[in-house]
């Protein structure tokens, strides 16, 4: 039998979870059920976390894999639709208004094949700033092999719900600029930092430079390679129809809060998504799922 276990633990002011299944090992916190790190047997972390990271509440952490809802982002770059959701959208704050919120802890299922969580946010009971809708968000997180994650949007009300959401992974990487993502090519993104031109990627993504992009149509299938820590890191995704990929570089890594100088050569963000031409509008009483599944493999 697996050895799994649940353990819950205070890291400075926030209230986190311990979940072990044989030697993966997973640390959620509670507040925005953002999880924190993720690593298996005596492999790296595949999860990054800053080495600054800062455990307060009414703070987002960074690294991990914050929920972005709902919307992703700058709000003024999203589509009018998500706009009109909020009451002062040039108030906003950036990538939504549940990463810095306690959600729910509303199960823990611990089974032979392994471990289950399931966090819950209610915006009746809960409501948000400026956001005057009713929905319910369900976070399912499962640990085993691998790790799957799935965000739930229900729309409890009686008019439709325009949503952007995001699923904005760190992932752990030896050095950023001997990885490459594959499953890319021939998908066409928006490269933001050049005035959100639209182009068309050829042949695996590498990276020497800031990189900011949102691929549109993505593969269901992206991965990862670190052939330095020989590895391939594997994603696969449902509900999405849009991929962020964000590496800060050396000038604006200087500018980010808890973050090292230095910490832009060991992390990569592929983000899941619904952003862009892919926001999701929910009729009364519908229900949209985004997830995605991660797992390693040795070269």
């Amino acid at each position: 039998m697996v050895r799994s276990d649940v353990e819950r633990l205070e890291l400075d002011e926030l209230t986190c979870w311990r979940v072990r299944y044989g030697a993966n090992e997973l640390l959620i916190s509670q507040q925005g059920a953002q999880i924190l790190s993720y690593q298996q047997d005596d492999q790296p972390p595949l999860i990054w976390l800053s080495e600054q990271a800062a455990y307060k509440r009414g703070h987002g952490v960074r690294g991990g894999v914050p929920v972005c809802w709902p919307w992703f982002g700058n709000l003024l770059r999203n589509p009018q639709t998500v706009q009109a959701m909020h009451q002062q959208p040039d108030e906003a704050p950036a990538h939504g208004l549940v990463r810095t919120l306690d959600w729910q802890l509303q199960s823990i299922d611990c089974r032979d094949d392994g471990i289950a969580l399931e966090f819950s946010h209610n915006t009746v009971t809960h409501p948000l700033p400026d956001w005057p809708h009713a929905a319910e968000l369900r976070l399912c997180i499962q640990l085993n092999e691998r790790l799957q994650i799935k965000l739930g949007t229900r729309n409890l009300g009686e008019t439709p719900l325009s949503i952007s959401q995001a699923l904005h992974s760190y992932f752990a990487v030896s050095d950023i600029r001997n990885v490459t993502v594959e499953g890319l090519h021939g998908c066409r993104y928006l490269e933001t930092l050049e005035d959100w031109q639209q182009r068309e990627q050829t042949g695996a993504l590498h990276f020497n430079g800031e990189t900011d992009r949102i691929y549109l149509h993505p593969p269901t299938h992206l991965s990862i390679l670190d052939p330095t820590w020989q590895r391939r890191i594997h994603l696969l995704s449902s509900g999405s129809q849009s991929a962020v990929v964000w590496n800060p570089w050396t000038d604006k890594a200087q500018r980010l809060s808890q973050f090292a100088s230095d910490a832009w050569q060991g992390m990569l963000c592929i983000e899941h998504a619904n952003v862009m031409e892919d926001i999701r509008t929910l009729s009364a009483g519908e229900q949209h799922w985004l997830s995605v599944s991660i797992s390693s493999q040795p070269l």
